[in-house]
């Protein structure tokens, strides 16, 4: 055979079987593809997700935050403005029956963590069965119900919401200090948020704890926070301080989490970088030999934009994107003009798809237009209405904070008692349902302690005393002619609560069906140890009707101790002080009120 031959014979060969191995290939690679797809469509069968909650970028949005109310029993300044907020009127709020509707919506298109949020989540009427209705989305592909909380009033409550399935816990948590607690939350309560704490760790594997770190503040602290991790299973997240409407941001105020790693290496040289969970926002770091972790939330000095995968829904129904940006959109206006699911998952959708890929850098946030901290998970700013801390003091952190009352009816901030004129009016209660109500104020009155013997002692004057002590005697004499001064007060604060109507101008004349007054003197220690004595006066006022009686209990107790001044005021000129008049409680009508920390 030629050689010729051979090589034509072998090209002939050698194209059969490539032909057949590319063939054998083709049909193998397409029974790969075949199976890789019947793959995904069983996945995707069983847990689906939906397009609606994947951005422009690729992020798979699978952690939704709710916020279940804008109320919150503390004031942290980081998170609050010193003025106040605006709090939306109640019917704007979602109700149960909606944030199910739209935990349900989420977590059939792929949502697998549900946040609880605020304002405080544990001061909305209901949490337990919103929980529990959440929990019930598990055959859905839900993994885990969290809520942040400031623990204040928690401790109580928490094996309930774990029994209806609450699994994760973050507390808010500044500082460690009483004094540093008052001044950054403007109110007392630190005791109650560590026994929250313990109360959480015996019920919960792990715990986290939110340290918002601000110079100069509480800074100092981190050390302390970090050994909490020694013998206790907790993960300390230490957050950048960050800019929102009213906090009065400033960049010297921040401190970079990498000058907090810095000062925690310095005292643990051992201290090595821990696994992340996926899409946590925060860079973890373990101490070896200790039980739990610590992190940091680096959202201004090194954003983590990129693995972003959360959605915001607010306390009045609006879908928020990314916490730094101002759009939003509502749905709950949707869901109350017939909305279908499908008709919202589309509106979800076009929302996700305006997501940025970054927030802006932190010089450049647009804190006029961005939602206080508080109300993420509030109000759109142009919607509601004001219900403010009084913007005439800031008061220092043993005071109690007062608060205005705004009017919820109209559209534009305004004082319920004015119309919309502008002009004074009396607020409309006639279509309000008479109720039982009682409201109880109380406050103090300083006097030096010859006015405090006057009123609690005689004073008998012997001859043999010298002329100071006689001119003494003589304007405590005045000063009794005019009779007890505790029986008269006592009298004019009972007059003073049935004179109300008289006195304030736009208050109801009610009908009160019982003033309980009582005056009682007290001695205690100032800072300096020296004694301080004061009387203190407490009305509690109640009626059957159609508004409260706050402004009686308060006049009782106001004119209750003008009557102890000017009975004394021949004795202690212009030494004495009036001051810590407020309301303690109130029961009945649409809200009741008890403060946390009575201040007497």
């Amino acid at each position: 055979m030629s050689t010729t031959t051979r090589l034509a014979l072998r090209r002939l060969c050698t194209s059969k079987f490539t032909r057949g191995f590319h063939t054998t290939l083709t049909r193998s690679s397409a029974k790969l593809r075949a199976q890789v797809r019947e793959k995904i469509a069983e996945i995707d069968g069983t847990s689906p997700f939906s397009s609606a909650l994947i951005d422009s970028f690729r992020r798979r949005h699978d952690y939704l935050r709710i916020s279940l109310t804008e109320r919150c029993n503390l004031r942290c300044f980081y998170c609050m403005p010193s003025e106040g907020i605006e709090l939306s009127p109640s019917e704007n709020i979602l109700t149960n029956e909606e944030i199910l509707r739209l935990a349900g919506l989420f977590v059939r298109s792929g949502v697998t963590k549900i946040r609880l949020t605020g304002g405080e989540p544990t001061v909305r009427k209901g949490i337990s069965e919103i929980i529990a209705g959440i929990n019930e989305l598990r055959p859905y592909g839900l993994k885990s119900i969290g809520m942040t909380s400031n623990g204040l009033s928690l401790h109580r409550r928490l094996p309930e919401l774990i029994a209806n399935g609450l699994t994760h816990l973050n507390l808010s948590l500044d500082t460690l200090d009483e004094f540093r607690f008052e001044i950054m939350t403007r109110r007392r309560g630190l005791h109650a948020v560590l026994r929250t704490l313990d109360a959480a760790l015996a019920s919960l594997p792990f715990v986290k704890l939110n340290v918002v770190v601000v110079k100069g503040l509480n800074d100092s602290e981190v050390l302390d926070f970090v050994e909490m991790t020694k013998d206790k299973p907790i993960s300390v997240r230490f957050i950048e301080f960050m800019p929102f409407t009213g906090n009065k941001w400033d960049v010297k105020k921040m401190v970079p989490s990498s000058e907090l790693l810095r000062v925690i290496s310095d005292r643990h040289s051992d201290v090595v970088r821990a696994p992340d969970e996926l899409n946590d926002t925060a860079r973890t770091w373990k101490i070896p030999g200790y039980v739990g972790n610590f992190g940091f939330i680096s959202s201004m000095s090194d954003h983590f934009c990129a693995t972003c995968n959360r959605l915001r829904i607010t306390a009045d129904g609006q879908i928020k994107v990314c916490l730094f940006d101002a759009k939003e959109v509502s749905l709950r206006d949707q869901m109350r003009q017939g909305a279908t699911d499908s008709e919202l998952l589309e509106t979800i959708g076009h929302a996700v798809l305006g997501k940025q890929e970054k927030h802006v850098g932190m010089q450049d946030i647009d804190v006029t237009t961005n939602r206080p901290m508080i109300l993420i998970g509030g109000r759109r700013p142009h919607t509601t209405l004001y219900q403010l801390i009084s913007p005439i003091f800031i008061p220092p952190p043993h005071t109690r904070t007062l608060q205005r009352r705004f009017n919820s009816s109209s559209a534009n901030p305004r004082l319920s008692h004015l119309d919309d004129a502008g002009r004074a009016s009396m607020v409309d209660v006639d279509n309000k349902v008479p109720t039982k109500r009682t409201a109880t104020a109380s406050g103090r009155i300083f006097v030096p302690q010859i006015a405090y013997k006057l009123v609690t002692s005689t004073y008998p004057v012997s001859e043999d005393e010298g002329s100071a002590a006689i001119a003494s005697h003589a304007a405590a004499s005045k000063a009794r002619r005019k009779g007890d001064a505790l029986t008269v007060a006592h009298l004019a604060a009972i007059m003073g609560a049935k004179k109300t109507s008289d006195l304030i101008p736009l208050c109801h004349p009610l009908a009160l069906s019982n003033i309980s007054v009582v005056l009682s003197p007290e001695v205690s220690a100032s800072g300096s140890d020296a004694q301080r004595y004061s009387i203190v006066c407490r009305a509690t006022v109640s009626c059957e009707g159609k508004t409260g009686v706050e402004m009686e209990a308060l006049t009782a107790v106001s004119v209750g101790l003008l009557t102890v001044w000017d009975m004394l005021k021949a004795v202690a000129g212009k030494e004495m002080e009036i001051g810590e008049i407020i309301v303690e409680e109130k029961t009945g009508g649409t809200h009741d009120f008890i403060r946390a920390e009575k201040k007497m």
